[in-house]
């Protein structure tokens, strides 16, 4: 069997997606720790690995893959021949659009701007740019209302399987609900609000992102 090596940390978003896919797989990997606080992530070694200094990357037997999108995919195909992908053409590509909307759209305002300046500026002796929090909340809303309108499922985003797509969207969620914002950029999502209270209890979930 490959062996699998993620380079990355573990509080982040992206990291905490690939290691959701791995554990539901049930699948032994090894992470190896890259501090992008402190600049670790720009180091030589890693951009000869990720030259644009991002995680997570994945290496296999070494060959190295990053971006998550390419990772989850790999990993999915690979090791659970296709399980956290919807058969169904429409919706796959339901999935590949909720992925879609949080890279582009949800995660820079919500992880970018309201988590940072709400959970991390402050322990690290800075205080909270509400501005800046206040002009992310309308973003936020739009980007999480879209997803809304795609879920379609009554347990999981599309369905009663567990997919790629809440994989993405469980770790934004993680933190995003121990904001003050949180209740006010989901009052429009009935739906996520439900799908919430049964991802946020996976067993997965409490130990790869708690």
């Amino acid at each position: 069997m490959s062996k699998l090596l993620i380079y990355g940390l573990t509080a982040s978003t992206y990291v905490r997606t690939v290691r959701l896919l791995l554990e539901e797989i049930g699948a032994e990997y090894t992470l190896h720790s890259i501090n992008i606080f402190n600049g670790e992530n720009h180091a030589p070694e890693y951009l000869a690995k990720q030259p644009f200094g991002r995680v997570p990357t994945l290496d296999v037997d070494g060959e190295l893959i990053y971006e998550t999108a390419a990772i989850t995919q790999y990993l999915d195909t690979v090791l659970a021949n296709h399980k956290y992908s919807p058969a169904a053409p429409l919706h796959q590509a339901r999935m590949r659009q909720i992925m879609g909307i949080i890279d582009s759209y949800l995660y820079p305002p919500a992880i970018g701007t309201i988590v940072i300046q709400s959970l991390i500026v402050p322990t690290q002796g800075g205080q909270t740019d509400v501005e800046k929090v206040n002009n992310a909340i309308a973003p936020v809303k739009t980007a999480l209302e879209a997803i809304e309108s795609l879920v379609t499922g009554n347990l999981y985003l599309l369905g009663s399987d567990i997919t790629l797509a809440d994989f993405y969207l469980i770790p934004i969620f993680v933190y995003l609900a121990q904001t003050p914002a949180f209740a006010t950029v989901t009052a429009q999502t009935p739906k996520l609000a439900a799908w919430w209270d049964t991802a946020s209890q996976l067993p997965n979930v409490k130990k790869v992102c708690q």
